[in-house]
């Protein structure tokens, strides 16, 4: 056994209806008036009166701050932790997808310790306490629930910084299928394939251990299992109970390994084009899994899990070509169709090398490595839309 350290996670509570757990997960907390982080798409779903009814039923107080952005930026978080200070609250929670989740642990990280995000770019740079949080996801792909991260975007340059302490992880994360679905088509889409891409990349990152490596598998089997459905529109509740916990045994595999060269080469086309998270790590993971295929133990796992596929009856094909067709399923447009030009080759490779995923990715990646990559996917048609 080769030494490892795991971290903590969150108590999972899951099930359809488990929001209607709220109440009782905040009184075990001892709370008793609660900052409900979210943005306007949740709060017209519904999902936030339901919350707020419980709480209500309960006795417990609550305000929401609505203005969680896509992407957060350092002064999306600052906002909210201004939003905060004029509050009295002793709980947070994030309910919506990552980026409210996100907002919710860069609000609490300032609320408590002050000072701007980029103090906190790395890993456990917060010196005092932070208020309890209960994460509720309403989409099924970043895994943030359980994660101690949040990534927040500089202003101005966009880049994406992780910033993680482990009090800024959850207490309690609420997996309650019922609530994705009022996921727009789209975001359902794209959020399974960042889920997909999650399962994947831990499964072969160089800071992999035991635990996160069944993780890893278990959250693949998941996904696997429910993605056709999702990417084809027709997911039933029992295909949205797989993603969701697909996707959160994702985020305690990151939390506990890494991802890799197809995130850092994702956040750059986001920062310069504005390609959707989901929707750029996808275009990028095809050609990320044949690239590290050089690399004997990802050849393996990637080797087991076209195995996996095979033997559930899900696809007898390489993992590589399974993913493609997957994105055929999609119709995603492709990086030409997002206005990306070999011109901007150059550039985005340069960004991607500093990107703080890469550096895990089982398969040392160069600046002319990231060209190669991004030419790859540029020059690919198995993703333009029909």
């Amino acid at each position: 056994m080769e030494p490892f350290v795991t971290r903590p996670s969150p108590r999972l509570v899951g099930g359809p209806g488990a929001l209607a757990k709220l109440p009782e997960c905040v009184k075990e907390i001892g709370a008793r008036h609660v900052l409900v982080v979210t943005d306007p798409g949740i709060v017209e779903a519904g999902h936030v009166g339901r919350a707020t009814a419980l709480l209500d039923e309960a006795g417990i107080g609550w305000t929401v701050y609505d203005a969680a952005h896509l992407n957060p930026s350092e002064s999306d978080i600052e906002a909210s932790a201004e939003f905060a200070r004029g509050v009295e609250v002793d709980c947070l929670v994030g309910l919506g997808g990552g980026s409210s989740m996100d907002t919710a642990k860069g609000c609490n990280v300032l609320l408590t310790n002050g000072g701007a995000m980029a103090d906190y770019k790395g890993y456990g740079k917060a010196n005092k306490p932070m208020l309890p949080f209960i994460a509720i996801p309403t989409t099924a792909g970043t895994g943030s629930e359980c994660q101690s991260y949040a990534v927040i975007s500089r202003d101005g340059s966009h880049e994406k910084m992780a910033c993680g302490d482990p009090k800024a992880l959850a207490r309690i994360a609420i997996l309650d299928p019922e609530l994705t679905e009022s996921m727009p088509s789209q975001v359902a889409i794209l959020t399974a394939l960042d889920a997909l891409a999650h399962a994947l990349e831990t499964a072969v990152c160089t800071r992999r251990n035991p635990l996160s490596s069944a993780f890893s598998r278990e959250a693949f089997l998941r996904i696997a299992s429910a993605v056709e459905p999702v990417l084809a529109g027709t997911p039933t509740l029992e295909d949205r109970s797989e993603m969701l916990l697909g996707a959160a045994f994702s985020g305690l595999a990151i939390e506990n390994s890494m991802l890799g060269a197809a995130h850092a080469s994702a956040n750059p086309l986001t920062a310069r084009f504005e390609v959707v998270h989901g929707h750029a790590v996808a275009l990028m993971l095809p050609h990320v899994l044949r690239f590290n295929r050089e690399d004997p133990s990802a050849r393996d796992t990637y080797d087991h899990y076209s195995e996996l596929l095979a033997r559930r009856g899900y696809a007898d094909l390489p993992l590589a070509v399974w993913v493609e067709k997957l994105l055929g399923m999609a119709a995603l447009a492709s990086l030409e169709e997002c206005g990306v030009t070999s011109d901007a080759i150059g550039g985005l490779a340069s960004d991607a090398t500093r990107q703080w995923t890469g550096q895990f990715n089982p398969r040392p990646v160069r600046e002319e490595d990231f060209v190669s990559l991004y030419s790859r996917a540029l020059e690919s048609m198995t993703t333009t839309t029909p």
